[in-house]
């Protein structure tokens, strides 16, 4: 141990606040265990409440969850299905983009958060049956519970687009920040795009190349990454005095959902590169990539046949195929919740949610099995498919487990918090933080300014602080 190290856990153990040692978190892994502990002695009393708890998952909202209810049930009977043992920090993974971060710089281990006491069941989950309370792992077990939490994240589809394979990606001038393989604990797709990032840069010093990030019509994972892509790689460029030809083909039909963060990313972000085309409601559904085609379907408005009565011409919509030509491509694929959950009667049956969790947007608790909850990127709900959302549906989650095993009212509302680092260029971010009702900031400052200090927390801190109070159900 360092003397720095001992210094800030002497100054953490002599009763520094949760603030100020905050600060210290990216200097000393060390020091953020031991403020971990020292909070963990202030909890509120455990729970006597009784039950197996049963929970699918091994990314960060299964760890959070099973750190949570570990603490706060007197007798914890829990059993963890999952079947990695490494665990990627995956915010990390733009960073990786960026040249920020190696690699192996955000790749941890399951061994490392999943302590003796929990059961782990290194499978997968392929049958949920809630209606015999339990579910069938891909070799066959049959797991029975009294409560579960469904905590499988969702799962990226670039086999939905024409053309595309896994394979391609990293070939061919395509590249996909999102690629990664929780299993085996790779996330090449980081690595990739930083050698993406380099290649446009080649390209840029000879001409001008042609680049497009894509946005699909499905929710996402983070839904600023393709645009974080976008500016990351600009800027990039823009260090060394080069430019090129940007595209974003997004099936939204806006930059961002917040009033605020929309206007700065129209008014002062793309203005200042100067470079980039905006295609709302364009979807890539195909691509050639010898040829480097990429086709995106949009939506044309015609007009038909005049109506007397209502005194107008309807208008028929159809949907058309636009070919655009590129020398390098940032895809972000279309993504749903795994299979199992898709296929079972946990999921949504019908509406703009289907196949995804059902759970009540508050409670996240399921509508129809009361003793089935859900936390993370699975849920399917209005916002939320951020590692930050999943901190805050833990403590949520929890306490409203715990009541449904106490038989109590189910007291706990999830606000829809979600958070959003959108990196505009290298060291400047907008902490873009909002909820089911809209802005929702955590500090004193506005939502839509792009400000340093966010760079350097999102680079510098959160990294340790997810390792040591995040995945340890801390914070």
């Amino acid at each position: 141990m360092s003397k720095l190290e001992q210094n800030i856990i002497e100054t953490i153990q002599e009763g520094m606040s949760r603030r100020q040692a905050l600060k210290f978190m990216a200097l000393s892994p060390v020091a953020a265990g031991v403020l971990a502990s020292s909070s963990a002695s202030t909890e509120a009393k455990a729970s006597d409440a009784k039950g197996k708890i049963v929970i699918v998952g091994g990314g960060a909202g299964a760890i959070m969850a099973m750190a949570r209810l570990r603490r706060a049930l007197s007798a914890p009977d829990i059993t963890i299905i999952a079947p990695n043992e490494k665990h990627i920090y995956q915010p990390g993974q733009v960073f990786v983009a960026a040249g920020e971060y190696a690699p192996e710089d955000i790749i941890g281990s399951n061994l490392d958060l999943i302590p003796d006491d929990v059961k782990w069941i290194k499978d997968e989950v392929s049958t949920f049956d809630p209606d015999n309370n339990h579910v069938v792992t891909r070799s066959g077990e049959i797991v029975k519970y009294d409560f579960l939490v469904v905590a499988t994240g969702l799962v990226y589809h670039y086999e939905a687009i024409e053309g595309l394979s896994i394979d391609m990606i990293g070939k061919n001038g395509i590249s996909s920040v999102y690629l990664n393989d929780l299993e085996k604990g790779t996330a090449q797709g980081g690595e990739i795009t930083w050698k993406w990032f380099n290649d446009v840069k080649a390209a840029a010093a000879k001409g001008k190349p042609r680049v497009i990030c894509t946005q699909p019509a499905t929710p996402i994972k983070c839904g600023g990454a393709p645009q974080k892509i976008l500016y990351l790689a600009n800027d990039f460029l823009k260090r060394d005095g080069l430019t090129a030809d940007f595209t974003f083909a997004t099936n939204g039909d806006k930059l961002f959902g917040v009033p605020d963060v929309n206007e700065t990313l129209n008014k002062v972000v793309q203005p200042r590169y100067g470079n980039i085309t905006n295609k709302f409601k364009h979807n890539l559904v195909a691509i050639d990539a010898e040829k480097k085609i990429a086709t995106f379907e949009t939506k044309k408005l015609t007009q038909g046949a005049y109506d007397e009565d209502l005194e107008e011409y309807e208008m028929i919509e159809e949907t058309i195929r636009i070919p655009m030509e590129y020398d390098f491509i940032h895809i972000v694929p279309p993504m749903s919740a795994p299979d199992a959950v898709k296929n079972s009667p946990l999921a949504w049956q019908k509406g703009t949610a289907a196949g995804w969790l059902e759970v009540d947007q508050e409670t996240l608790q399921h509508n129809r099995y009361p003793n089935v909850f859900g936390i993370g990127d699975v849920c399917g709900i209005p916002l939320g498919k951020t590692g930050g959302s999943a901190r805050h549906h833990g403590p949520i989650m929890v306490a409203n487990l715990i009541a449904q095993m106490e038989k109590k009212a189910l007291t706990e509302k999830f606000d829809g918090y979600t958070v959003c680092p959108l990196k505009t260029q290298y060291g400047k971010i907008i902490l873009a933080e909002f909820n089911y009702l809209g802005a929702a900031p955590s500090f004193p400052l506005a939502v839509g300014e792009e400000r340093w200090i966010w760079w350097a927390f999102d680079l510098y801190m959160l990294k340790p602080m997810y390792w040591h109070l995040m995945m340890r159900g801390l914070m």
